[in-house]
């Protein structure tokens, strides 16, 4: 079956895809997607049994009448997504970066949305998988989309690019995180850059942080580019409480921000929002609006004040050696009576690991930052401060431990999990 031809069972089916029997929508097509420990060709029957319509599978001893047999089930998702892509005539804004993509897709997604139908990356949905089905998910009335892009592994933006095909691209930086991956820090470079070969070689355009001298570089291949954080548009801290209260200065116009985001490297995700609305005419009024109410969740950046009177930062989504040291950096700026940081280990850094956690508890003396440690990694650097070899362990101390009126952040990699611990703060 040509991909022309499933593309129309797709738009028959309302657009619906599956790839979870754990979730499946009445009538959807099921995409037999193979994982490390898994062959989903496996559940292509429970699919059918479930309310699937169809189950694309790539096994060729399956048959039965509702099974498209194809050559990979994951390419053949790739290229009905690319198709679906290209029947659409609108800006496709493709975002990537080591730090601050999701949230800057947000901020982006919500000051467009003032002012335009808007289809954006919904999570993290921004691999090889999601963002297949991010563009699968676009509807017809769509204006603009938003199409955040994870890589872990050089040539990955390549890739992700050639599928979403962006009219326009941005970086919000490039940091060190997946350096066992990337092969270190020059295969992060090269694998972000990705974004500005993709916009050179297409006439793109591409918004670029004017201050940040590594992205003004690797940027320099693209003609058309679109700065921000620059002499005629940038943004100034005004208070850190500990949300960040900023003043934008917008071209002509200028405007103060009161965010319900923590930590001063939230300033640059702000400006880039506004620089992405600026170019498709949304007012400063609508800018000032959507970045007010924007509420960070999935514990990116959140605050709250727990049962026992405690303010949490809840950072724990994911963590690397240079989110780590821009959330700790803004956690000294904050003024409270009583502050604590606990800190996870940083995964997937590789040969590099023991090093950076090393420079990780360096900050933590250098700037006198109570903490409490948690993971392997830390534990391993045999510092002076109180270590845990996981999150339940620090639980359970915590559990029996009375700390009030403290002002908590909680930073690690997801797979420390350390929001466990809210509960008992």
């Amino acid at each position: 079956m040509s991909i022309e031809e499933l593309y129309k069972i797709f738009l028959a089916q309302n657009q619906q895809i599956c790839t979870d029997t754990r979730k499946i929508e009445k009538g959807a097509i099921y995409f037999a997607l193979k994982g490390g420990n898994f062959d989903a060709n496996f559940f292509a029957q429970s699919a059918i049994e479930g309310g699937c319509s169809y189950a694309v599978v790539d096994s060729q001893e399956l048959i039965n009448d509702k099974f498209i047999v194809v050559a990979d089930a994951l390419k053949t998702l790739q290229d009905l997504a690319n198709f679906h892509r290209k029947q659409f005539k609108i800006p496709v804004i493709g975002i990537t970066g080591t730090n601050g993509k999701t949230t800057t897709k947000e901020l982006v997604g919500a000051v467009l949305s003032t002012q335009f139908k808007v289809h954006y990356t919904k999570g993290n949905l921004n691999n090889h998988i999601g963002v297949p089905l991010t563009l699968l998910s676009m509807t017809k009335d769509a204006e603009i989309a938003i199409i955040e892009m994870g890589a872990n592994h050089p040539y990955e933006i390549e890739f992700l690019c050639n599928i979403a095909e962006p009219d326009y691209g941005m970086v919000t930086n490039m940091g060190k995180a997946h350096l066992e991956g990337f092969g270190g820090f020059e295969g992060v470079v090269k694998t972000k850059s990705e974004m500005y070969d993709f916009a050179a070689l297409h006439n793109g355009k591409v918004f670029v942080n004017a201050a940040d001298q590594l992205l003004m570089k690797q940027s320099a291949r693209v003609k058309q580019r679109l700065l921000y954080q620059n002499a005629g548009f940038y943004g100034d801290v005004l208070a850190l409480s500990p949300y960040v209260n900023a003043m934008l200065h917008l071209g002509k116009e200028e405007t103060e921000i009161k965010t319900k985001l923590f930590g001063e490297h939230n300033l640059i995700n702000m400006v880039a929002a506004a620089a992405v609305g600026r170019e498709f005419g949304v007012s400063t009024a609508n800018i000032k609006k959507a970045l007010e109410e924007y509420q960070p969740e999935n514990n990116r950046s959140q605050i709250k004040k727990s049962a026992k009177g405690n303010t949490l930062i809840l950072d724990a989504y994911n963590a690397n050696p240079t989110s780590m040291t821009m959330a700790l950096t803004a956690f000294t700026k904050i003024t409270a009576r009583n502050k604590i940081a606990i800190v996870g280990d940083m995964l997937e850094l590789g040969e590099a690991s023991e090093a950076e956690h090393k420079n990780i508890i360096r900050l933590l003396e250098l700037n006198k930052i109570s903490a409490f440690l948690v993971g392997a990694e830390f534990t391993k650097c045999n510092s002076a401060f109180q270590s845990f070899e996981n999150s339940t362990d620090l639980k359970t101390f915590l559990a029996t431990t009375t700390i009030a009126d403290t002002t908590f952040l909680i930073k690690g990699s997801r797979g420390i999990k350390l929001e466990v611990v809210e509960e008992v703060l």
